[in-house]
């Protein structure tokens, strides 16, 4: 049988049964957007020629790695809120404030570009104005589920003194759902179905609970998931007891929101019982260990989650609290965490956050029929990673195997090879051939520039531990 393209004498790693589906000297074929079939290599290449062969001896051949939470449009405030208190209100505000629409398009092409560089080829962006990074998408050629940000919240709400109940504004919250149905509408299925859109209310204490039903209800009539914040720090949990006397986890439930419909973004400030209750009422968590942990020195119950028998996926947050979107540091992270929050050094192998950057991410969003492992008619997502790194190195089959250890403690994104997706080589040899990197670099610190300088003087006000740092000569 003709394919179009076969990948060769791979270790596969393929996502499929309950590890990771290892196969030594493997292969896949590729026709069109969708994988042909998978097997080992001898079989595959006597029953299939390709106008293309890819040998992949000493490499690894694995599902592209899904970001199930991430904010591309505000990645030029990379590293300026980092190592600090009131991350939001003395760290991000006063650069956000400042930044334009065509200032955050610019600058999430680069994030884009940065977690495919990383092997990302699903991201799960959750911004606005998602109807213009969403063409970035199309471009590039990646598979996005994207949402708008829905809230109900004025323009200078990094303005409101911390503890204070924030003002609604029924007119932002009516034009930002408007923004996400127009989105579904323009958008859901574009580019043979490589784009989908969710719908995104930013957190149940950013909005009323009249809009928040309305979102649900758009929702359940497009038959799409909810993308939303839930319980993501002491705020949040502040804001909903003040407002309706509930923690956010049990008002959720009484509104109906914890079903199989809603990805429940961090978790943070859940407790154990409140994350078993959204386990067990089959939502998923998308769990962000590098924000999280650097922001708010915090690590949310995702055991207790998966423990409870949920779905579970990683998501890499934004720069500005991550300093990356790069999904080897998400696994990495996750595992040695909930190691130390444990004091248990098994807890959170390699292999399950492995899986939780593929095929159990993939169940959480709602794609696992199309992508996450290696399958006969699945989507053709998958990534080549170079073996052949000091980090990687040496390579070990037996007794043991050393791969998947590797790829999730020692592995940093740059061995990520080549990068295909829907069928398609994105990226070979590390340079990518649907965008100009440079140009796309290039653009973004020009805006990040006009930014800095419009914000300095808001920002020497703050009297932030970073501003502290500088003046003391610590950075």
């Amino acid at each position: 049988m003709k394919v179009d393209l076969i990948i060769a004498h791979a270790y596969l790693l393929t996502m499929e049964g309950k590890g990771v589906g290892f196969l030594e000297n493997g292969a896949v074929a590729i026709k069109g957007n969708r994988i042909a079939d998978v097997g080992p290599s001898d079989e595959i290449l006597a029953s299939y020629s390709g106008d293309r062969l890819i040998d992949a001896t000493g490499k690894i051949v694995m599902p592209g790695l899904i970001d199930a939470h991430i904010h591309t449009g505000i990645s030029l405030f990379r590293g300026t809120a980092q190592d600090m208190a009131n991350w939001m209100h003395k760290g991000l505000w006063p650069f956000m404030k400042h930044m334009t629409e065509e200032d955050s398009v610019k600058g999430s092409l680069v994030n884009i570009i940065e977690g495919i560089k990383a092997g990302t080829t699903t991201f799960c962006d959750y911004d606005s104005p998602m109807s213009r990074i969403v063409e970035h998408y199309a471009r590039i050629g990646a598979r996005a589920r994207v949402c708008e940000m829905i809230n109900e919240l004025p323009g200078d709400i990094g303005m409101i003194p911390v503890g204070e109940l924030y003002p609604f504004d029924p007119a932002i919250g009516e034009k930002n759902l408007n923004a996400n149905i127009r989105l579904f509408e323009e958008w859901h299925g574009r580019e043979d179905g490589r784009i989908t859109v969710l719908f995104g209310p930013q957190g149940p204490d950013m909005m009323s609970t009249e809009l928040l039903l309305e979102v649900k209800r758009w929702a359940e009539k497009y038959d799409t998931k909810i993308h939303m914040h839930v319980a993501q720090g002491d705020r949040e949990i502040d804001q909903m007891v003040k407002r309706y006397n509930q923690r956010s986890i049990a008002y959720l439930d009484q509104l109906g929101f914890l079903n199989s419909r809603l990805l429940a973004v961090h978790l943070t400030e859940a407790t154990a019982w409140e994350a078993r209750l959204v386990a067990e009422r089959g939502a998923a968590m998308i769990y962000c260990a590098g924000s999280i942990g650097i922001i708010d020195g915090l690590v949310p119950p995702v055991l207790e989650f998966l423990e409870a028998r949920g779905t579970a996926a990683l998501g890499s947050d934004q720069a500005p609290g991550n300093n990356c979107n790069n999904m080897f540091n998400e696994m990495k992270f996750a595992a040695i965490l909930n190691k130390v929050k444990r004091a248990d050094p098994r807890v959170f192998p390699a292999w399950r956050a492995l899986r939780l950057a593929t095929i159990e991410s993939a169940k959480a969003i709602g794609l696992d029929h199309e992508i996450g492992s290696l399958r006969k008619g699945k989507k053709a997502d998958l990534i080549v990673i170079n073996l052949q790194e000091p980090n990687l190195s040496p390579v070990i089959l037996e007794p043991v195997r050393n791969l998947v250890p590797n790829l999730v403690y020692a592995a940093r994104g740059h061995e990520v090879e080549t990068v295909i997706i829907d069928g398609r080589v994105i990226m070979e040899n590390r340079v990518l051939l649907t965008v100009d990197e440079k140009q796309a670099l290039a653009e973004a610190q020009e805006a990040a520039n006009r930014i800095s300088e419009r914000a300095r003087g808001d920002l020497l006000k703050t009297e932030s531990d970073v501003l502290k740092m500088m003046r003391e000569g610590y950075l």
